[in-house]
């Protein structure tokens, strides 16, 4: 058998982390959350529940991996079969789903960033019309080869493995994103006009912490945010040492994805405003605003070369997690080597994505389902095996392994009542809103 791999530091395990984390959806949702739902007062529900839940979830599955040795597919089934309780093989599969169906259609939007990227490279949005530009290439055939670049790039690292392949790309990746954001930062707080976008962003709408709709897309957007879908986050775990403070882990990653997402919002936000375009323009915020406003601006072909190349990172830091938790599972329940599962894995994914390339209808479809109705039930179950199964008093013990501060009696009520039904809220909230992430 193959002596499982380990992260081989632990800033090296949080910027894997924070890779997986930090995605598309902290750039083109984020922003246009803060300003639609109350600015800066809808900070205040977003931080409670961020460290609350998100935080809680983070350590329950980074331990759940820790503890298992092992992705949550093999680790549910042992845990359900240690318990002697039903239907842990069915279940198992549940999570696994969840972050391999993200793989299929993520795998397309990423293929967009990177057409976007050269296309930016080239200086193409100089003189095109960027809405028709993305209207005749996303949903047509067009984008496969870019979908297919994205996914044999990301097989590449992932082939790799842990430590030389996860670890070492994580490390360039994330301090890069955050380079190009602050520089970005600085570029578009001197546009004209673009302080109108931050009083947007920063001004309190008190009122709006009166509206449930806002407590509700704060939670939303917080529970996502940090990639808990039962399976990503269990797997990176599963590579950890017993000498990582996992409770300390997961708040760093909690605390610098918020980070990236306030920058995110700053930089496009008073951009937007200086150009006087829509700021609650979500996803074509990325597709079709951007590219306007480098179109426009000053140096703005420097300045979108940077911008999507800072796109490039976040989404392929996120996929690699992605495919990492499918293969993993793949690799565990074959007994196949990782070069093997990760190009099956990796091919099969890119095969089933295909249909999404050529078609917006069946994306959005898809990318519905999963994200509404599987991932929150891929967290809801490995919570439900970690707290419930397994035993929070158990699982408290395997996560104060490691930690300077051994959390208290009190986190097991949190992780067991409060996380878990925060969980079926998001699932049964998401399905009333159609999707609240």
């Amino acid at each position: 058998m193959v002596e499982r791999e380990n992260f081989t530091s632990k800033i090296g395990f949080v910027l894997a982390c924070l890779g997986s984390a930090i995605g598309l959806g902290n750039i083109w949702m984020f922003p246009w959350k803060l300003g639609q739902y109350g600015g800066a007062a809808f900070l205040i529900p977003y931080f409670i529940f961020v460290f609350l839940l998100g935080v809680t979830g983070l350590i329950g599955e980074f331990s759940f991996g820790r503890s298992r040795r092992s992705g949550s597919l093999k680790g549910i089934r042992e845990v359900f079969k240690e318990k002697n309780k039903p239907f842990g093989n069915q279940i198992s599969v549940i999570p696994t789903l969840a972050v391999f169906g993200t793989l299929i259609f993520y795998g397309v939007v990423v293929g967009w960033v990177f057409r976007y990227f050269f296309a930016s490279v080239k200086g193409s949005f100089n003189y095109v019309d960027i809405p028709k530009y993305f209207e005749n290439f996303a949903g047509t055939q067009q984008s496969i080869i870019w979908h297919f670049i994205a996914v044999v790039f990301t097989i590449a690292i992932v082939i790799l493995g842990v430590t030389k392949g996860i670890e070492r790309m994580n490390k360039i990746l994330m301090p890069g994103l955050f380079i190009i954001f602050l520089i970005l930062l600085v570029r578009t707080l001197t546009l004209p006009g673009a302080m109108k976008g931050v009083e947007y962003l920063l001004i309190p709408r008190w009122s709006y912490l009166l509206k449930p709709e806002t407590w509700i897309m704060a939670l939303g957007q917080a529970f996502f945010t940090v990639s808990l879908n039962g399976a990503g986050m269990v797997v990176y775990g599963s590579y950890l040492k017993d000498d990582v403070d996992i409770p300390k882990a997961a708040i760093q990653v909690a605390i610098f994805d918020t980070l990236a997402a306030l920058l995110a919002a700053f930089v496009i936000i008073p951009a937007v405003f200086a150009f006087g375009l829509d700021p609650s323009a979500g996803p074509s915020l990325l597709f079709i605003t951007m590219p306007f406003i480098f179109k426009s601006m000053p140096l703005g072909y420097l300045f979108g070369v940077l911008f999507f190349l800072s796109i490039i990172f976040a989404a392929v830091s996120s996929l690699i997690n992605m495919l990492e938790a499918s293969t993993e599972a793949y690799m565990n329940r074959f007994e196949v080597s990782r070069f093997k599962g990760c190009i099956i894995v990796g091919l099969i994914a890119f095969a089933i994505g295909v249909p999404l390339d050529l078609s917006m209808a069946r994306f959005g479809i898809c990318a519905d389902f999963i994200t509404i109705f599987l991932a929150p039930l891929g967290s809801i179950i490995a919570s439900i095996c970690f707290f419930w199964v397994y035993g929070s008093n158990k699982a408290r013990e395997d996560i104060n392994i490691g930690a300077k501060k051994p959390l208290g009696k009190w986190f097991e009520p949190v992780a067991k009542y409060v996380f878990t039904g925060a969980g079926i809220l998001v699932l049964i909230l998401g399905a009333i809103y159609n999707g609240i992430g």
